[in-house]
């Protein structure tokens, strides 16, 4: 059965200590997402290097919804969750999005993020969600995943998490080559191993070359 990449409607989740490779693997399908139809917004809470170049996304604060298609980036600063919460009820109302959440566990679970989650497909609202904690976010990025890739966790409580939601747990007790994860299609219930996307350069460039230049994007 052939790789699938994520539908525009789909829920993903990339877990992986840090240095796995996990966020080029993200950035690869934010690469092949559909934002020239419809705004995606990056919430970085941990100021990534690689989204830190790309200078033809558009930076917003939580008090901003662009609705234009594009990339926008919002740096939200731990201490802002009441902020970040009233900022995603609004991507909930206004729907026909994609969000792409680096790093997850930092995400407010008041209301608006499991409403996304679990609603989200219905407002035509898709998620690309990294984390290198599993344990610590919510149940529903897994329950509601359509996809989950999955690079080597060292934390014992992070891999029994995802063994839950695993159709065969034996594959994770495997150390996986530096780069390569596991890719897990929930709806046809397929499990393979994924080997490494382009380099981090190519990914980005992609991206930029499908982002209009500054001068003209609104």
């Amino acid at each position: 059965m052939p790789f699938r990449l994520p539908s525009s409607n789909h829920r993903t989740a990339v877990m992986g200590r840090t240095g796995s490779g996990k966020t080029v693997l993200a950035l690869f399908l934010l690469s092949e997402a559909n934002f020239q139809s419809k705004p995606y917004y990056i919430v970085d809470y941990k100021g990534d290097d690689h989204i830190a170049q790309l200078d033809r996304a558009n930076e917003i604060g939580l008090t901003d919804l662009p609705r234009k298609p594009g990339i926008y980036i919002v740096r939200p600063l731990p201490h802002q969750e009441e902020d970040v919460e009233k900022w995603l009820w609004r991507v909930y109302e206004a729907g026909n999005s994609g969000l792409y959440f680096d790093e997850a566990y930092m995400v407010p679970d008041n209301g608006a993020f499991p409403a996304i989650l679990t609603q989200g497909r219905s407002k035509g609202i898709n998620s690309l969600i990294i984390t290198q904690r599993p344990a610590w976010i919510s149940r529903f990025v897994f329950s509601e995943a359509n996809q989950y890739a999955i690079f080597h966790l060292n934390d014992r409580d992070d891999r029994k998490k995802v063994w839950r939601f695993l159709p065969d747990d034996k594959i994770m007790r495997k150390r996986l080559p530096d780069y390569h994860s596991l890719w897990y299609d929930v709806d046809r219930n397929h499990l393979v191993p994924l080997r490494p996307v382009p380099p981090a350069d190519v990914v980005l460039d992609r991206i930029q070359a499908r982002l209009a230049p500054k001068r003209w994007a609104v």
